[in-house]
């Protein structure tokens, strides 16, 4: 890549589609602890350093669960087995891979709309940045 040549740095921003916004703001505030500033316009969040995928997955693949879902947002998290309890505690199923991944731990729930949501607890080098390393 040449000096010159502009590449983004990060991800700016999640927007999808809902039919209750209230709803979906309380759950993902009260599942998952994100909290919107309040000094900003708009519900914002921040987020911990690391990397952040990007990969488009082809249509047919089921990775996403529903076919009508467009977007899988994948959540860090510190301690996988310790959020998953907290949430079960709050009534939702969650799905804990049974094996860990050469990147990390991953698990899975479904948010009141039925979007399939990831959460991730990073390994390696990964996780080295999410500790602060």
């Amino acid at each position: 890549m040449t000096e010159d040549r502009q590449r983004v740095s990060g991800i700016g921003g999640v927007m999808f589609r809902v039919r209750d916004t209230a709803l979906m703001s309380e759950w993902y505030r009260s599942r998952l602890g994100l909290e919107p500033e309040a000094d900003h316009p708009s519900p914002l969040w921040r987020q911990t350093g690391g990397s952040t995928a990007f990969s488009p997955v082809a249509e047919d693949s089921g990775y996403f669960g529903r076919p009508e879902q467009q977007v899988l947002v994948t959540f860090r998290v510190r301690d996988l087995e310790a959020m998953a309890a907290q949430l079960r505690r709050m009534g939702e199923v969650v799905d804990v891979a049974p094996e860990p991944y050469e990147n990390g731990r991953y698990a899975r729930l479904t948010d009141p709309e039925g979007n399939t949501v990831e959460l991730w607890e990073p390994a390696g080098a990964d996780a080295d940045v999410e500790e602060g390393r």
